[in-house]
């Protein structure tokens, strides 16, 4: 497979590894296929480097730690891989896990690039070590907004577990929403059965019904629920958070799972970086690779530029982000400062709302691009 251009070949030296610590969820309760995929980006990357000549003549090597969507695991993590000497740290899918790297990270001063976790605030104050690829989730979610608004969608019915993720897009979406005249009803889903869920929506004469809970549980049962019930035979079945992007959402729903729209983070087509790495990808990752894969190589090359750009010394001072520019998978990769965000972003990353087509489980439709 082609390299990118930003990398030309050297001969590798038989000194010491360059190592990066790689945070992903491989066991439960995290989403483990997205971790999966996320890996194998990760790993990809690697090698294509290692090919290349790897960082100034040393080979990469990744250090992998799963922290089964677990923030203090994580945090742990991040302790022992600055224990072990790592150059920077990689990966992470989960939001409110990655916040807690996050936040490590910066006490430790440790360079970090969050691969696919979107929390405006991954860390309390702004911090020069933190950067990220995904875009933030204000950014994501009001695009969500703006498609149900677009589809004829006004009343709206939220079903939501307790936590900051789960919170933190309900109160963008009700507050996107009913500047334009939606209406939201939030449903406790500490509170509510799946039957109950379906009587709620039911009666608020609710259009749309958003799942902002846990794959499979809450949210398997939920659909079939709905799906079930023919006073809801209307009522659009919306999961932003991406929770049918995997294929276990269509092994446990069949025909059930389709039509319900969610985030991804994609272009319209793919860089020419993006096509080869993809089809590599194929090859591990049935029937696609997700745009999740994706983040993950586009992690490792920005992280190889920035420790080419600079030695791995950080104590002396923070890592150059602003001089990042790397062609990735999905574009041209540079990061900048974006208000009432904490870390350096990404500024510009695709997003598409898709589904499942009721026709093809295998085909994602591209409904919106924001």
């Amino acid at each position: 497979m082609n390299t990118p251009s930003t990398l030309p070949p050297a001969r590798l030296t038989d000194g010491p590894s360059v190592q990066i610590g790689a945070l992903v969820p491989l066991t439960r309760p995290g989403w483990t296929e997205a971790g999966r995929h996320l890996l194998a980006g990760l790993e990809l990357a690697a090698r294509d480097i290692n090919d290349s000549g790897g960082i100034a003549g040393k080979p990469l090597e990744l250090i992998v730690r799963d922290t089964a969507a677990d923030p203090a695991r994580a945090a742990a993590a991040v302790d022992e891989l600055a224990h072990l000497g790592v150059a920077a740290l990689a990966g992470e899918y989960h939001s409110v896990v990655a916040r807690a790297a996050a936040t490590r990270a910066d006490a430790r001063g440790l360079p970090y690039l969050c691969s696919s976790a979107v929390l405006d605030t991954l860390t309390d104050q702004p911090t020069e070590w933190v950067a990220r690829l995904s875009p933030p989730q204000s950014r994501g979610w009001q695009t969500y907004a703006d498609f149900l608004l677009s589809t004829g969608h006004t009343r709206i019915a939220v079903a939501a577990e307790p936590s900051l993720y789960w919170s933190s897009g309900t109160r963008i979406l009700r507050d996107h929403l009913t500047d334009r005249d939606a209406t939201v009803s939030e449903l406790d889903m500490r509170a509510l059965t799946a039957t109950a869920v379906c009587d709620v929506v039911a009666n608020s004469h609710a259009t749309a019904l958003l799942l902002l809970v846990g794959h499979p549980e809450p949210a398997v049962p939920i659909v079939k629920a709905v799906r079930a019930d023919q006073r809801l035979s209307s009522v659009l079945i919306g999961a932003p958070a991406g929770q049918p992007e995997f294929t276990e959402w269509a092994t446990l729903l069949g025909h059930g799972g389709a039509a319900i729209p969610f985030l991804r983070y994609l272009p319209g087509h793919l860089t020419p970086l993006g096509t080869r790495v993809e089809k590599a990808l194929r090859e591990h990752l049935t029937p696609a690779a997700s745009f999740v894969a994706l983040e993950g190589y586009d992690t490792i090359i920005v992280l190889t530029e920035l420790l080419r750009l600079h030695d791995t010394d950080w104590a002396r001072t923070a890592p150059p982000w602003s001089h990042i520019s790397v062609a990735g998978t999905r574009g041209q990769i540079q990061f900048s400062r974006t208000p009432g965000i904490s870390v350096w972003q990404w500024t510009w990353p695709p997003i598409q709302i898709v589904d499942r087509d009721p026709v093809d489980l295998d085909h994602l439709r591209i409904l919106h691009s924001g």
